[in-house]
């Protein structure tokens, strides 16, 4: 115990420590952690360097949500009665150090989140973008253009997954709930990428594995691609498009559409009366219920003029289920985020998001969800968001009997971020 508070006062003054040197806090290579961070996708490639020595940043990140959501269905199965209230706050850990030069570790710890209230390790990585340790200069010429990232972590499949939030870390997301199929997973691997003149070209390879064991099971590795080219063209106008890749050959389960463990922020929508937020914790999501194999290839657009930004999510992902019915299931998923940010920093926001979802059911029926965002921001600093949302979401040719048949939710949102 006393080796435990040790630890955390140790913690804590180095916390304090960092804060009170906020300008110096960003490591080489960093997605700042507030609001400069966002529309940043990938971590930026920049050679130039401020190494002198290892530097541990501290960072995290606390949410808070308001809920006011009504539901229905067909009756046939019984909801969970809704009222107003808050949810359970969530809050992130992050270490970011930088071990050597152009050699940089990443962690997160999810303090509490919706499915686990106790604190557990998110994932990791080591992001190398020199290889100076083996050799000052070596391949240095190549290193320009090149990143390696390696460990148990949040694969880069598409850009939506920039944009989401994650447990707490909620201050990219401009509106309070993820997209409707939010594909997210962590998985042991690897990813490669080139960048020149604003190309992009990613390859990577992984496990399989959401849930890692020495246990011998029949999933293969899964494979990864991204290509795509993001310019800032002048002052005024950017532009960013991209497609990915991820397919898995074999599986005992694939996770990508079911690999965020923290919870969907819209708590016990649709869910069985009787259902506890923390064990029905995908409430509204779209899982495809892939098992054994899966193709899945995503196109993001993103425009920024001035103020005015456009996000697209175009996917389509093919797989085997569980069931016989269908033995192969095709989903796809369209979305789309249009915001207006103004101000003088531009510390507000208002916009909207529109998602569609269409598929095969397990019982072969073919069903289709939608959701509607309309939603409004205020960063009071860069650290401190203040949200609020309107979500309207139905479900359409359910089967009969299904708890889904005739589902439907609406209403408001409120969410407070801090993020450092």
């Amino acid at each position: 115990m006393k080796t435990m508070k040790t630890m955390l006062f140790l913690l804590i003054g180095l916390a304090v420590t960092q804060l009170t040197n906020a300008q110096k806090r960003d490591l080489d290579n960093f997605r700042p952690r507030d609001q400069r961070g966002i529309n940043v996708f990938e971590e930026p490639k920049d050679t130039a360097t401020t190494f002198e020595n290892v530097k541990v940043r501290i960072g995290g990140a606390s949410t808070l949500q308001y809920q006011s959501i009504n539901h229905e269905n067909s009756g046939a199965v019984p909801l969970v009665p809704l009222g107003d209230n808050f949810n359970l706050a969530t809050a992130n850990l992050d270490l970011d150090v930088q071990l050597y030069d152009g050699v940089r570790m990443h962690l997160r710890t999810y303090l509490s989140a919706r499915h686990h209230p106790e604190a557990w390790v998110k994932g990791g990585y080591i992001l190398i973008d020199k290889l100076d340790f083996v050799k000052e200069g070596f391949m240095e010429d190549w290193m320009k253009k090149l990143t390696f990232k390696f460990g148990h972590m949040e694969i880069n499949y598409g850009d939506a997954h920039f944009r989401r939030t994650d447990n707490a870390q909620a201050i990219y997301n401009p509106f309070v709930g993820n997209y409707l199929m939010d594909a997210f997973t962590t998985e042991v691997g690897f990813e490669a990428y080139y960048r020149d003149n604003g190309w992009l070209a990613m390859v990577g390879m992984t496990n399989g594995k959401l849930n890692q064991s020495v246990e011998e099971t029949n999933t293969q590795a899964s494979l990864l691609a991204k290509l795509g080219y993001d310019k800032q063209v002048n002052d005024d106008f950017r532009f960013r498009l991209t497609g990915s890749l991820y397919h898995t050959g074999e599986s005992s389960k694939n996770f990508l559409y079911d690999g965020d463990r923290a919870g969907s922020r819209y708590y016990l929508v649709l869910e069985e009366e009787g259902s506890s937020a923390q064990s029905a914790f995908r409430s509204g999501r779209v899982n495809p219920g892939f098992g054994t194999e899966l193709t899945a290839i995503m196109i993001n657009p993103f425009i920024r003029y001035k103020g005015i930004e456009f996000f697209g999510v175009y996917e389509n992902s093919t797989g085997k289920g569980f069931g016989p019915n269908p033995p192969s299931r095709t989903y796809n998923h369209y979305a789309a985020d249009l915001l207006y940010r103004f101000g003088s920093n531009e510390d507000f926001y208002i916009g909207g998001r529109y998602s569609y979802v269409d598929g095969e059911h397990p019982s072969g029926m073919d069903i289709s969800v939608d959701r509607m965002q309309l939603g409004a921001g205020w960063f009071m600093t860069k650290n401190i968001l203040a949200k609020i949302e309107y979500v309207t979401q139905s479900y359409s040719d359910f089967p009969t009997g299904d708890i889904l048949d005739g589902g439907e939710f609406d209403g408001l949102m409120m969410e407070a971020v801090i993020s450092f």
